[in-house]
């Protein structure tokens, strides 16, 4: 019997920047084990600064597309992005009636860029003709003043908007998400019509500039989650853990708004297990010796950095202690260690676009610190500040006295010796070195 692969359906717009539109939902589908299928209705010239030029695609055809992978391949539960005009929706709404699949409606008004991708026209076809179909609908705070009538300025007009596009146009779930409601959190609204009930999903509000393509991919979460099988809460709240990576994790392209990385939502769990191998196979040589690096105060050992965009978070450094290593512990379940000192090392030197990916740190051991005077390139440094100030400052110096960067570090005023390195391996092997 053939191993059953969850399908999804995403009805949407191209956006030739790659942040928004069918191929954010494509990598959203992608990344929650979904196969992912697109009826495309219109292709955008767009990138983070704004949209250029748009060209809808035949309804005839939007439907066709619809139609097509239905019959064959079947969809499982679909999603509609940018539907700019009357005739596309209508077109859509006949092949939804049709086959019966599970929609997630995301009512796209405008880029980020704040250009219009809906006819002003089409309005009242999304409200009379798209919405009454959707099984959740997802509008953030100025798409859902549109939709209900209600100036969205806190929680409770919040609550307002949802339950009267709830009791107006009929979907039977309705999220008005908090991305534009100020606040700490970003706070989104879920409110259940058949049940008047609301609940809330909280996640701390995340400072910065890249959040294109936020709305289309917590949708496809959403959508990905339904055809999975996933009861709708079940599949909102993984979508809204999903996109919270996926903004935690944005990517710095362009000149605009850059965009929300979904792929994280794998890239994260796959790095740090091979990360962890990496980290398992290199200690082999020094097992035996570890002994000899331990600290009273158990402040040293190895901080090694998930690739970028990753390792510029504490949770894309991976630490263990030689304590952890000494114990025998399964490095797996010591890996954040003595996080403080470690991790505050690995953000100071590995976002320095020096390359680095590993440290280790040899604290108060004078023994060890003098051989690396002899067997490495060591750069003496005093300073003040944090362990994050302190080594990011002293790699600027070194870099400026040494024309290069040094194979270690000597933090005076901390006493420790940090020795740096490309990968795990090469850091494990200058130790090595030191310890023979």
């Amino acid at each position: 019997m053939a191993t059953r692969i969850p399908r999804a359906l995403t009805i949407a717009g191209l956006d030739s920047g790659g942040g928004a539109g069918i191929t954010a939902d494509l990598k959203t589908f992608h990344a929650m084990g979904v196969y992912g299928m697109v009826a495309l209705t219109a292709v955008t010239a767009q990138n983070t600064l704004g949209v250029r030029a748009v060209q809808e695609i035949d309804p005839s055809i939007v439907e066709a597309q619809i139609n097509a992978v239905v019959e064959d391949i079947g969809v499982d539960a679909a999603k509609t992005g940018m539907l700019s005009s009357s005739p596309i929706m209508n077109a859509v709404a006949h092949a939804v009636k049709r086959w019966g699949f599970p929609l997630v409606v995301d009512p796209v008004m405008y880029a980020k860029s704040g250009d219009p991708l809906m006819r002003p026209e089409a309005m009242e076809t999304l409200k009379r003709v798209i919405i009454p179909l959707a099984k959740v609908v997802t509008p953030n705070a100025p798409e859902a003043e549109h939709l209900s009538g209600v100036k969205i300025k806190n929680l409770d007009d919040a609550r307002e908007a949802a339950r009267r596009i709830a009791e107006e146009l009929h979907p039977e779930i309705v999220i008005v998400k908090g991305g534009h409601i100020g606040g700490p959190e970003s706070v989104d609204l879920v409110y259940f019509r058949d049940t008047g009930e609301f609940r809330e999903l909280r996640a701390p509000r995340i400072n910065t500039r890249n959040t294109h393509g936020t709305g289309c991919s917590f949708s496809a979460a959403i959508t990905a989650g339904l055809a999975k099988g996933m009861d709708a809460w079940d599949a909102i709240r993984q979508a809204k853990e999903l996109i919270t990576m996926a903004i935690q994790y944005s990517l710095p392209l362009g000149h605009g708004h850059g965009p929300v990385n979904p792929m994280s939502w794998i890239e994260v769990r796959a790095y740090r297990y091979d990360t962890l191998n990496d980290l398992n196979t290199a200690l082999s040589p020094i097992i035996g010796k570890v002994h000899e690096l331990v600290d009273p105060q158990d402040n040293g050992g190895i901080a090694v950095a998930l690739p970028q965009p990753y390792m510029a978070s504490p949770s894309g450094i991976i630490t263990v202690t030689w304590r952890g290593i000494e114990m025998g512990l399964p490095i797996n379940s010591v890996r954040h260690g003595n996080g403080g000192k470690l991790v505050k090392y690995g953000l100071g030197a590995f976002t320095k676009q020096l390359g680095l990916r590993a440290l280790a740190v040899v604290s108060g051991l004078s023994n060890v610190t003098a051989k690396a005077k002899v067997k490495l390139s060591t750069y003496e440094y005093e300073g003040i500040g944090d362990e994050t100030t302190q080594i990011s400052n002293a790699l600027d110096n070194a870099i400026k006295a040494l024309g290069k960067v040094p194979e270690a570090i000597h933090v005076k005023s901390l006493n420790d010796l940090v020795i740096l390195g490309k990968s795990v391996a090469s850091v494990v092997d200058k130790v090595n070195l030191l310890l023979s």
